[in-house]
């Protein structure tokens, strides 16, 4: 099973570590790539500090991250469970999930990443900051980058297990399984009902994707299809709604009576 999870906007910033080394991050077959987006916006920043706040979408308060791109090949690097932090980061919680859990996390956790393409949580990366809607100046949108680089991949990453899908709308858009997965493809919406009305709200969407996969991690079933997943769902105490398959997979609600 493999869990593709969207990044952080915010990011913690080592204090110390080794530096980046492409090479030695997983799915070595997106160095390349990898390295392209990287060199386009280090370059970005350090020649023109001013179009790079514009291009990234920063406020004046937050050119210091303009700072921080540009010192990125030298910039020190940590776990990438240690990097991403947030709303479902903080829900999620690796740092105190059993050993069984943690383990499982670093074979079954993905995050998806405009500078990286596919990050394990075992992956040492700096701190960084490239929005998956950015489109860098010398390379054009960073979606698609990915989404040439990343077919290979992902396939070789889920192997004959299921994609659980819990990516925003953004990252979706770097890749998107064909129908040869689609039997295999969970993607999880979550609905909060309140007064009888159901929609997305940004930040308790956020914090119940975590809590589901911490639960997930800690039970350590291993469904094989979407229909598995949705009765581990509600085996663990989620109410799920299972949508029609479709030529991408299967969506599932999960629905949240209360705020």
């Amino acid at each position: 099973m493999l869990i593709l999870l969207p990044p952080s906007e915010g990011k913690s910033v080592p204090s110390r570590g080794k530096s980046l080394d492409l090479a030695a991050l997983s799915s070595p077959a997106l160095t390349a790539a990898r390295t392209e987006v990287l060199d386009a916006l280090v370059t970005l920043c350090r020649e023109d500090p001013d179009k790079a706040a514009a291009v990234l979408g920063l406020s004046a308060g937050q050119r210091d991250l303009v700072e921080r791109n540009a010192d990125l090949p030298d910039a020190p690097t940590a776990r990438a469970d240690r990097i991403y932090t947030g709303v479902l980061y903080d829900a999620l919680d690796v740092e105190t999930l059993s050993a069984a859990a943690k383990r499982r996390a670093t074979s079954r956790l993905g995050v998806a990443s405009s500078l990286f393409g596919l990050v394990r949580l075992g992956d040492r990366i700096p701190s960084y900051r490239l929005s998956g809607d950015v489109s860098l100046p010398a390379l054009g949108p960073v979606a698609g980058v990915w989404r040439e680089a990343l077919a290979p991949v992902m396939g070789e990453a889920i192997g004959k297990g299921l994609f659980v899908d819990l990516r925003s709308g953004m990252y979706a858009a770097f890749w998107r399984p064909g129908p040869d997965l689609a039997k295999r493809t969970a993607t999880v919406r979550v609905l909060h009902e309140h007064q009888g009305t159901r929609k997305v709200v940004s930040h308790f969407n956020k914090a119940t994707k975590g809590r589901i996969v911490r639960a997930l991690l800690e039970d350590g079933a291993d469904p094989r299809t979407p229909a598995a997943l949705a009765s581990t769902l509600e085996r663990l105490g989620w109410t799920v709604e299972v949508g029609a398959p479709t030529r991408t997979g299967t969506q599932l609600d999960v629905v949240v009576s209360e705020l």
